[in-house]
């Protein structure tokens, strides 16, 4: 990909990638939050099979002394203590008989519940005798499983955000090709015609200035001005066709430039333009020196006066104000809406399709302003008009 291709894309790229990270991250969020939910589960209900084990194990030896105890009366004093667990004597309606639990229960179905840091294990000893009893028994959960739990996670969930992350990568260029094909395609197309344009643009502005408009009659006058000013709209957009596909091969030529002089004379360029669609230009120019190369400025200063006639309406004003600081061109068009001013500097964008150009004007404003340093800022809102300023001294 060339870098011509690389800038072209830039914007549109970056917006259309933070778009697609964005929901392909919280869909892989999503994802290992729920297996991680689906993993703990798993691991708690292990953990609490393996103590369900231990206490149905322990409860085999355990039984037969409570049985004694009960034949002796149940002298609470006496109720056997297992060394294993903690241990109870519950009604099925949630009354303690007798309880050498640290948490009271709080499930009375037979079971096993981790209720806080405690497991619980309830079992019913009709089967025994004490019909409508239940006995339970308590331990400390140690808290194993869960670090083991976080360790495997953190293990195989880091594994599985890998393969996630190199498969967005992938899935993003998949996702950018497109784009990418059709921005290479555009510019060929571009390249191509700038090609086939040189030649009669060059033909047809130099006839047009051999013209001697003092010899002809008025009907004719305006047919040549016609002529001129559609062969001036070609080559500027020639002019800008050529700059974005040649400017980073050709070496920049940095001088002293009186930029009150060039916009005169870029002012002059564009009056028939003004004059055509009745557009009152209003000037304040300052004198100022710019060190820059001379066709970049021009490409500047020829892309914003021409945005400010494309967009501008008919018997409008054009206001351009230049000091040592910047230059700010100021049209009283219809303006854009503040939701895509950002927008604005893309290659290819175009907020209005009943004008004509291809929507690279503005992007070579910014790459220009990007490569010296300089900032640009846009004013606009509908119906507003819209204000264009570079700074070179801040």
């Amino acid at each position: 990909m060339s870098a011509t291709n690389d800038s072209g894309i830039n914007f549109a790229e970056n917006r259309t990638l933070r778009a697609f990270v964005l929901l392909y991250g919280v869909m892989a969020l999503f994802i290992l939050v729920l297996i991680g939910t689906i993993y703990h589960s798993y691991s708690k209900e292990l953990m609490l099979s393996t103590h369900r084990l231990s206490m149905q194990l322990e409860a085999e030896s355990y039984i037969p002394r409570l049985m004694a105890w009960k034949g002796e009366r149940g002298n609470k004093e006496a109720f056997p203590i297992d060394i294993a667990y903690h241990t109870a004597i519950y009604t099925k309606n949630g009354t303690a008989v007798v309880s050498y639990f640290d948490l009271p229960l709080k499930q009375f179905v037979p079971g096993i519940y981790k209720e806080g840091d405690q497991i619980h294990f309830v079992m019913a000893m009709g089967s025994y005798g004490m019909k409508g009893m239940l006995l339970g028994f308590e331990t400390r959960d140690d808290g194993l499983w869960l670090k083991a739990m976080w360790m495997n996670f953190l293990l195989y969930g880091g594994m599985l955000f890998t393969v996630l992350l190199f498969l967005g990568i992938a899935l993003s260029r998949l996702f950018i090709r497109p784009m990418r094909e059709a921005v290479v395609l555009l510019d060929n197309f571009i390249k191509d015609t700038t090609h086939e344009l040189n030649t009669p643009v060059s033909t047809i502005v130099t006839n047009v200035e051999t013209i001697d408009l003092a010899a002809l009659d008025e009907k004719t006058r305006k047919k040549i001005r016609r002529i001129d000013i559609a062969a001036k709209t070609i080559a500027s957009i020639y002019e800008d066709l050529t700059y974005l596909i040649l400017h980073h091969k050709v070496a920049a030529v940095d001088e002293p430039l009186q930029m009150e002089e060039i916009v005169q004379e870029r002012i002059t360029y564009f009056s028939d333009h003004f004059a055509q669609k009745q557009l009152d230009v209003r000037l304040r120019l300052s004198a100022c020196t710019l060190t820059a190369d001379r066709s970049k400025i021009i490409r500047i200063i020829d892309n914003l006066l021409s945005n400010a006639v494309k967009y501008n309406r008919r018997g409008g004003t054009i206001e351009v104000f230049l000091d040592e600081s910047k230059l700010q061109v100021r049209d009283s068009g219809k303006g854009i809406d503040p939701s895509k001013l950002n927008q604005i500097f893309e290659r290819y964008s175009r907020f209005d399709k009943s004008v004509g150009g291809f929507g690279i004007g503005l992007h070579i404003v910014a790459s220009i302003v990007e490569e010296y340093g300089f900032k640009v800022e846009v004013e606009s809102g509908p119906q507003k008009g819209t204000g264009i300023t570079v700074f070179w001294q801040r």
